[in-house]
């Protein structure tokens, strides 16, 4: 019985943002054009509250999370062959309660520790040139176009014995495809990427069910997402948020199971203000709208960030 409530929760970490929001990311603006040297120190909290439908795959009924995810992270921008350019590092810690009901009895489990390191590189590829901050005053936005990759690295707490970790074991990659254009006050923005998994060689394994080693595969997600944002003043804004996103269909063994097949969507708000010369505050909601497998949940974040510029010293 406990054995699967555990099984079933491992299904519901798998499929929820906890490896840094991986394809469920609402990230509005992510490749708006910044002057060269400008710096962000970002601190955010995000919570989240949800459930997720096995789609029969697993007898768990009523599992639900109630978790936070501190994150620090932190951007610079750069000159790269003369095209605008920067590199963003996210390092969060979680902690939570996650609850379940199996053959009528109700579980409860709590997990803290470290979740995956996330690091994306970002390079404008059309209408956004490398600019220093003076020029960038001059600068008007019209259309851009650029291309990310994003690696999740396994630096999370793993423990091969227990089903439920924030840490994933395995490496995650993410190349995209972003598209960004202004009129007036309005900027539309759409990105298209793909994820890709390595395999997990010790899931669940070096314990009383398996005393051997077995591996964990995910097959790629394809994700798509857009945003629509209006400016009211410099540094203040809101944007209407919705994703898509389909495909991570997991096998364990070499076994495949077919009900694991992600096709979900969500959509939410953002909104910023600067409240000073070098901060700002965020604030975002989302919930899932269109839910296959994997997304049923609500995420509630607030952001703190001080950004500066200058070359590092």
């Amino acid at each position: 019985m406990q054995h699967l409530f555990r099984l079933g929760l491992t299904a519901l970490l798998l499929s929820c943002p906890l490896y840094v929001l991986n394809a469920q990311d609402l990230a509005p603006r992510a490749y708006l054009v910044t002057p060269i040297h400008s710096n962000a120190l970002t601190l955010t909290y995000s919570f989240y509250n949800g459930g997720l439908d096995f789609n029969n795959a697993l007898p768990v009924r009523g599992a639900k999370g109630r978790y936070s995810v501190p994150v620090i992270g932190y951007y610079h921008s750069f000159n790269f062959f003369g095209r605008s350019a920067n590199i963003v590092v996210a390092l969060p810690y979680a902690f939570g309660n996650f609850q379940g009901t199996t053959e009528g009895a109700e579980q409860h489990l709590y997990r803290s520790g470290l979740v995956d390191s996330a690091y994306r590189f970002s390079v404008n590829l059309k209408g956004g040139p490398a600019m220093a901050a003076r020029q960038f005053i001059k600068w008007q936005q019209k259309v851009l176009l650029g291309v990310s990759f994003k690696v999740v690295a396994p630096t999370g707490q793993y423990d091969p014995t227990k089903l439920i970790n924030w840490g994933a074991n395995r490496w995650a990659f993410k190349p995209e495809f972003g598209y960004s254009e202004r009129w007036g006050n309005w900027i539309l923005d759409g990105y298209a990427g793909m994820w890709f998994y390595t395999t997990n060689h010790e899931y669940f394994s070096h314990n009383a069910s398996f005393p051997g080693t077995r591996s964990q595969s995910e097959n790629p997600i394809g994700t798509f997402e857009g945003h629509l944002s209006y400016d009211f003043k410099p540094g203040f804004w809101i944007s209407l948020d919705g994703n898509f996103w389909v495909g991570g269909k997991t096998s364990v063994a070499d076994v495949e199971n077919p009900l694991t097949k992600q096709q979900s969507s969500r959509l939410g708000g953002t909104s910023a203000i600067r409240i000073s010369k070098h901060q700002s505050l965020k604030f975002s909601y989302s919930d899932g709208t269109y839910v296959r497998f994997g997304g049923n949940y609500q995420n509630v974040s607030v952001a703190w960030q001080y950004s500066w510029l200058g070359k590092p010293k």
